[in-house]
């Protein structure tokens, strides 16, 4: 009989943190979706509740994508300075990362019937794939911040002229990388958001059919931590 060990392969803060990124998904993409057609407007009865429950979608949506921000600068953080693994390194374009890179992606396309790599730690093109990932959501969010300094005309907010000062200086560029108008940028984020969508979707697909061709358990590790991996 086969034996296996047991590889941690997320801390605790780390399986938090994924949660709380996939619940933040979730209620952004409701309420982001709302704000640009608001399609559940026509189940309220009273017409002047409906400005309300926009005012409610837009100060959600605001709160999500701030709690995105804050676990995007923790995650670019951990991915240098992590004491449990450094994901940057596997980004390095070397001869090592490279073969692992192709090894992982010939096996995905042969159906595991190819299997060239240690499969007990994160390999280069998991690590790849999240970040770009990553870098999807930072784009949602500097273009999710210019349409929301878009909407203060009068140049102040509740908390002085500072704010919108500072998210213009950070934000106003992707009006010129995206086509020059503030549609171009709505245009852009609206797109994103699809792009991340169809990224969750192979994410998860990804997860079951390595816990099922390689029979490692690899689903587990967002809710134990941990994997197994078969002794040689």
């Amino acid at each position: 009989m086969a034996k296996y060990k047991k590889i941690e392969r997320m801390t605790l803060f780390g399986r938090i943190n994924h949660w709380i990124v996939a619940i933040s998904m979730v209620g952004a993409v409701i309420t982001g979706l709302y704000i640009g057609h608001p399609y559940y407007a026509s189940f309220i009865s009273d017409p002047t509740a409906t400005k309300w429950v926009m005012a409610w979608n837009r100060w959600l949506h605001f709160m999500i994508a701030i709690i995105f921000d804050v676990s995007s600068v923790v995650i670019a953080y951990l991915y240098f300075f992590s004491r449990f693994e450094k994901p940057y390194k596997k980004l390095i374009p070397n001869s090592r990362n490279i073969k692992e890179f192709l090894e992982v992606f010939f096996n995905l396309i042969t159906f595991n019937r190819r299997k060239k790599f240690d499969s007990s730690h994160s390999d280069s093109f998991n690590t790849l794939f999240f970040t770009i990932f990553h870098l999807l959501l930072a784009w949602m969010l500097l273009t999710g911040l210019q349409l929301y300094v878009h909407g203060l005309a009068s140049g102040e907010s509740s908390i002085g002229s500072w704010w919108p000062t500072m998210l213009h200086l950070a934000t106003d560029w992707t009006v010129t990388v995206t086509g020059g108008t503030y549609m171009d940028v709505r245009i852009s984020h609206h797109i994103t958001m699809y792009l991340i969508i169809a990224w969750v979707m192979f994410h998860i697909y990804y997860q079951v059919w390595r816990t099922i061709f390689w029979g490692e358990g690899d689903i587990a590790i967002v809710f134990g931590g941990s994997k197994f991996v078969k002794e040689e």
